[in-house]
């Protein structure tokens, strides 16, 4: 089965003898909504997760912009987990994706741009309920696999 709208998006880097660059800017090809909102996680303590939402409406995309970080996305059919660990690259979730941050390392800053301004109304904070909404008429779900992508190059 294929999970709902999420997916590895590559952003746009230029490397030279000086180091790596990721420049986002609005209309960027691989950002698929205006950017309203910019926020980051960081110093989580160990053993700690984060997440356990979904959203009704808004899109984001999550860069780890140093260290790692491993999130489980669910569409209410499919469970999927992405490491991510490469500031290039992105994780899309659109809206009814069901996420969990987990085994952030030590030095872990997740980067997150938003579609939307914070609204606490679009968020859906209890699991069941989530499963309900999204799957009016489906039924079943099915364990998926781990992406990795890759290690941060600095």
């Amino acid at each position: 089965m294929v999970l709902g709208d999420s997916r590895l998006v590559p952003l746009p880097r230029h490397q030279d003898e000086r180091g790596l660059l990721i420049a986002l800017e609005e209309e960027c090809e691989n950002v698929p909504f205006p950017i309203r909102r910019v926020y980051w996680i960081s110093s989580v303590p160990s053993g700690c997760s984060r997440g356990f939402h979904a959203h009704t409406d808004l899109e984001q995309i999550l860069i780890c912009v140093c260290g790692s970080v491993s999130i489980l996305v669910d569409d209410g059919r499919v469970r999927q987990t992405y490491s991510l660990s490469r500031s290039d690259m992105g994780l899309y979730l659109g809206p009814m994706i069901w996420r969990e941050m987990f085994d952030f390392s030590d030095n872990a800053v997740l980067l997150v741009l938003a579609s939307k301004k914070y609204d606490e109304n679009d968020y859906i904070n209890d699991y069941d309920k989530f499963m309900l909404t999204a799957n009016e008429c489906e039924g079943g779900q099915s364990e998926g696999s781990v992406l990795d992508a890759g290690s941060n190059e600095r």
